[in-house]
């Protein structure tokens, strides 16, 4: 069995804004630096095997201090990558309501979305489990933290859950909160959710 921390990366300014997605130029505002600078201290006397992250620079800005902290290399997985958000890369969230049905649709209904020129959000867990998967086989009996975004995070604890897809918008994965999950083979288990503060 492996220990994940599965954190969502620190703020960024298009928080709450509108849908940053895979824009390459996307890092972490003020508070997003200073919540990476408190990862340390959080996970104090908690050990760890490995520092994953997705491609997107603010999952690595995230993780910088705990790795320079532990003389840790951080890794990158495209698995755990943001959601491909396609054509709604770059719109604000009020852009976004105006679409009507095709966003209420993605808001209601994320089994069975898919972003115009994006990726299905179906696929977006299977992607991101086998990723956990892959890491697990590296450390099957450590712990390793990973640093991803907040759909892909709450897609694998509805998997983790027997949760539908569509019912996402009933929990919150906050910017730097902490999840953990248990996984071995054949068998997962979510321990805690949505951390703000140190993990016990």
């Amino acid at each position: 069995m492996t220990t994940f921390l599965v954190a969502r990366h620190a703020m960024h300014d298009w928080v709450g804004r509108g849908i940053a997605g895979r824009q390459p130029d996307v890092s972490l505002n003020e508070l997003g630096r200073q919540q990476a600078r408190e990862l340390p201290e959080r996970l104090q006397g908690v050990h760890l095997d490995a520092l994953w992250c997705s491609p997107q620079p603010r999952t690595r800005q995230t993780l910088e201090p705990l790795a320079a902290a532990r003389g840790m290399t951080i890794h990158e997985h495209p698995g755990i990558d943001e959601v491909d958000m396609g054509d709604w890369v770059g719109m604000m969230f009020d852009e976004l309501e105006a679409l009507g049905a095709p966003w209420r649709h993605w808001c209601e209904r994320r089994g069975s979305a898919h972003p115009p020129g994006g990726e299905p959000f179906a696929d977006v867990p299977r992607r991101a489990m086998a990723a956990l998967h892959d890491i697990r086989e590296r450390f099957p009996q450590g712990t390793v933290l990973v640093v991803s975004h907040g759909d892909v995070i709450k897609s694998v604890v509805a998997t983790c859950l027997g949760m539908s897809l569509d019912d996402l918008e009933r929990f919150d994965i906050a910017p730097a909160s902490l999840t953990q999950l248990d996984l071995a083979e054949d068998w997962r288990k979510l321990k805690q959710l949505n951390v703000l503060g140190p993990l016990r």
